[in-house]
């Protein structure tokens, strides 16, 4: 993820430097400036127990709730962080880099819907946000919306002094498109500014294994070897540009050395293909078996597991493709309920609700007590508005995972719509009485929304009847 430092930042205290505090106890900005300190230094949790002492003293500080959200994040305590964020967005709305650190921190959840909302009130407020402009466009790429992602990438590098960060997400955008010239060129502007950037020489190793130049290739991801240690992403990439240059020997002690090596099975599945082949599209870095496994798809073409795999693997990031993949897989294996379900789950992804939900309920009936395919059914019948269906599956669900709490909010929603209103108010109550406000805040507050004018209307006997 393109996650800078910017939100790290540090800020200036200088907007309260004419207000007289007390001691230091006392005196939000002084510990606010303790605080930022310690931060600079790396001392997280010292840095945000001076960020607390001045909220003590000034609640609605949103310098300090900002910059304790960084460190709250910085050491992975993200529900923390998010409080801390929304805190600060509460305190003062016309301020972006709140919104844009909440989006980022909502991204490393994979909850880009409600980061996008976020990220695009930043722009609102300051329509040359970098961070915003830069995670908006991982976000269209991860939709599969490259042309958006590469016009949101051209705009963060137009900022004046746009970081090296910005510059990398360009390439990825460029490439996105099929523009890898124009990929490799942005990437040879950062690494002649910066030529120990992490991820750019990752990018253009990327870029050069493509072209078979693998020379180039292997002389970038060495280097980002050397930054980055152990790291078994860079060091898988160099193996296999390593075993693709005719270097076995030294791909093996890479491998070896970084515990990539996977001990297979003789040829389970009947594909063709060489061990390291094999082995490539069985590696836990997700660029090297993508590329591993549609090599071998191209001597078996007629492998349904390798495109069942492609199909799971393109997913979320090329729903398209992905059901490309699932669907040829289901052809050649139309008894194999794994493929069926997987391109059910692929035709949600891409919102073809009605496709999915007559694949998803073709599963169902094969091995009922599946449950992806419950929860994919589920949602391709809410989608559709069939809610009277999509209570039933999601009752099914609940008999499965009683802690599933979100479930109760779409049974409630389904009976509202249906106009069930004594069973959507004693659903919603339910929700609400399980519900965590750290991670069901946004349906919460929509359901606290609705009761009032929901239980007006259970006094006036309005809403269907349900039938005896």
């Amino acid at each position: 993820m393109l996650l800078t430092a910017t939100c790290l930042a540090l800020l200036s205290a200088s907007a309260y430097s004419q207000e007289a505090f007390g001691d230091d106890a006392a005196d939000p900005v002084r510990l606010f400036e303790r605080a930022q300190s310690a931060h600079a230094r790396g001392e997280l949790e010292k840095a945000i127990g001076f960020y607390e002492q001045a909220l003590k003293v000034r609640p609605e500080f949103p310098e300090a709730e900002f910059q304790r959200g960084n460190a709250l994040a910085s050491l992975g305590r993200l529900p923390e962080a998010e409080a801390a964020f929304r805190a600060a967005i509460s305190y003062k709305k016309n301020w972006a880099l709140p919104h844009s650190a909440l989006g980022a921190l909502l991204m490393r959840q994979s909850r880009d819907k409600e980061a996008e909302q976020f990220l695009q009130q930043a722009l609102a407020i300051d329509s040359k946000e970098s961070l915003a402009l830069r995670l908006l466009s991982e976000i269209k790429l991860r939709a599969g919306d490259a042309k958006s992602a590469l016009e949101l990438a051209k705009r963060a590098t137009a900022i004046p002094e746009a970081p090296a960060a910005a510059w990398v997400g360009l390439a990825i955008a460029e490439k996105a498109n099929g523009d890898k010239v124009a990929a490799k060129t942005t990437l040879d502007r950062v690494l002649t500014d910066e030529p120990q950037n992490l991820a750019a020489l990752i990018e253009r190793a990327d870029l050069y294994v493509d072209e078979k130049n693998f020379e180039l290739a292997i002389s970038d991801l060495k280097a980002a070897a050397k930054l980055k240690p152990g790291d078994k992403a860079v060091l898988s990439r160099l193996a296999h540009a390593l075993q693709e240059a005719g270097k076995t020997d030294e791909a093996a002690a890479v491998a070896k050395a970084a515990g990539l090596e996977v001990q297979q099975p003789a040829n389970p599945n009947g594909v063709t293909g060489a061990p390291e082949e094999i082995e490539a599209a069985n590696s836990s870095d997700p660029v090297v078996a993508r590329k591993a496994l549609e090599k071998l798809l191209e001597k078996n073409p007629r492998s349904a597991m390798l495109l069942g795999r492609l199909g799971a693997s393109y997913r979320t990031d090329d729903p398209a493709r992905s059901l490309d993949f699932y669907r040829r897989a289901a052809e050649i294996q139309p008894d194999a309920p794994e493929h069926a379900l997987g391109y059910g789950a692929a035709l949600v992804q891409a919102r073809r609700f009605t496709d999915a939900a007559q694949i998803l309920k073709q599963v169902i009936r094969a091995t009922p007590e599946n449950y992806a395919a419950h929860a994919n059914l589920a949602i391709a019948l809410y989608e559709l508005k069939r809610y009277q269906e999509s209570i039933s599956e999601y009752e099914w669900i609940l008999t499965k995972k009683p802690d599933a709490t979100v479930v109760h909010y779409f049974i409630a929603t389904a009976h509202d719509y249906l106009g069930e209103y004594p069973e959507a108010l004693a659903s919603y109550e339910k929700f609400l009485s399980l519900a965590d406000a750290k991670t069901n805040q946004l349906e919460i507050d929509k359901v606290n929304l609705r009761l009032p004018s929901l239980q007006r209307q259970i006094k006036l006997g309005q809403g269907a009847k349900k039938k005896p």
